[in-house]
């Protein structure tokens, strides 16, 4: 397992104030719409993930498509808690071919829906409504990237968002999974996953999740 450790930081909900020290615009760091910046609205417990984590995500995730110039190609991914639908974005910007976007925020939506049509991302749709409900009803091993940033307090939509995420994973597909505390391969275990990379970056816990590899 491959780990990487940046700079303090800290991201938890429960300890910002509302507005305080929150970004107002976050930026796509690599493809056609590199340096693009998408808004970050002020929302009650809104947590983009910072440009330095996912631009590590990112690299990531490229090292495994094996395609030159950090992109994507092909790739079918779900963001499944979007917010500034950053993530889903950024994979639009490397050449994914099939992005979903899933939040409940009516604000965020909006954003999200104008972000599309200005960037002209065909590639990407908005859906309003339960991510989670989202990806439960996608069709078995259909995703090859699968990012979950679920608010950090509601610990229930963990285990819901990661059993749907092992149905629905490709059998080489990958799952983000960003929370407040390390994941253990023991504790994923009951989920078909192991850690395949891990970052932390002040108080937020970064991982990349693959199906583990047959025993030998």
């Amino acid at each position: 397992m491959g780990a990487v450790k940046l700079g303090p930081m800290n991201r938890s909900k429960s300890s910002t104030k509302a507005g305080a020290g929150r970004p107002h615009e976050v930026r796509i760091i690599g493809g056609a719409w590199r340096r693009t910046r998408l808004p970050v609205a002020d929302r009650p417990g809104l947590r983009p993930t910072p440009d330095r984590v996912r631009e590590t995500l990112f690299n990531w995730l490229a090292s495994l498509a094996g395609a030159s110039g950090g992109e994507l190609p092909g790739w079918r991914c779900i963001d499944v808690f979007a917010g500034t639908g950053a993530l889903g974005f950024e994979a639009a910007s490397r050449g994914a071919a099939e992005v979903l976007v899933c939040e409940q925020d009516a604000a965020l939506l909006q954003q999200m829906k104008a972000t599309r049509d200005k960037l002209q991302a065909d590639a990407v749709q908005v859906q309003r409504g339960d991510g989670t409900a989202w990806l439960e009803r996608s069709s078995p091993r259909h995703w090859h990237a699968i990012f979950l940033d679920p608010p950090f307090e509601q610990a229930a939509l963990y285990e819901r968002a990661l059993k749907a995420a092992a149905a629905a994973l490709q059998p080489d597909g990958v799952v983000y999974l960003e929370a407040d505390q390390a994941w253990t391969d023991e504790r994923l275990a009951p989920y078909g996953l192991a850690v395949f990379r891990h970052l932390k970056a002040g108080a937020v816990h970064a991982h990349l999740l693959k199906a583990p590899a047959p025993a030998t």
